[in-house]
């Protein structure tokens, strides 16, 4: 079995028809397709497939044993084609000389520093991702100085949705946007005489206990 120096992960999409890999880096894990190869039995294959077909079945057992000549001895085929599929796709890969690590060179190589983003970050990505994160961290620190509450009535307590027709309601509406119906609040108890206080009063004006 070939031996593939730039990673340790790499699938195998061959078939009877023919040989494919696909590589895959393993800091960003973008897979690189190698170049489809042809099996020649397995041409073979299809062409007395072929033949059975247009001969109702004749040749079925020719097709058969084909077949299964290509699966005795696709083992040394089939690593030819993936010491081949690894020759190809070994320039996309570079490995870095200070950390030692194989990596694919259109994303996680740094051509300039000649050692890998991880050594060696690019510092125009570093840069543009940092002016993001401040960005992000400025724009929740002004959105924690705005009052988003001062619009809403808190003090007064309202249902979640219509008592009519179940619609949901915004905070603060005094009818249902979608009957009409008006939003009816819930009254407040004084905790001191248990009595039902209209409106919003610091105290209950029958016993004048404080009200929360």
């Amino acid at each position: 079995m070939p031996h593939v120096e730039f990673t340790g992960n790499y699938q195998d999409l061959s078939t009877d028809k023919g040989f494919q890999f696909k590589f895959f880096c393993e800091k960003c894990n973008n897979g690189y397709m190698s170049t489809f190869q042809s099996s020649k039995l397995g041409m073979a294959t299809s062409a007395l497939e072929a033949a059975n077909n247009l001969f109702g079945g004749l040749f079925g057992r020719a097709a058969s044993t084909a077949y299964e000549i290509q699966r005795a001895v696709g083992g040394p085929a089939h690593d030819a084609a993936l010491d081949d599929a690894t020759k190809e796709i070994r320039p996309l890969f570079e490995q870095c000389t200070r950390c030692g690590n194989w990596v694919c060179k259109p994303v996680c190589f740094n051509a300039k520093a000649q050692l890998c983003e991880t050594c060696a970050p690019d510092l125009t990505e570093e840069l543009a991702a940092a002016q993001a994160e401040a960005a992000r961290e400025q724009v929740q620190a002004k959105a924690r100085e705005v009052d988003w509450m001062a619009s809403l009535d808190v003090a007064t307590v309202t249902g979640a949705q219509c008592t009519s027709c179940k619609a949901k309601l915004a905070a603060g509406a005094k009818f249902c946007p979608e009957c009409g119906t008006p939003v009816q609040s819930v009254k407040r108890f004084c905790t001191g005489c248990g009595k039902a206080v209209e409106g919003n009063p610091k105290f209950c004006p029958d016993c004048g206990e404080k009200l929360g």
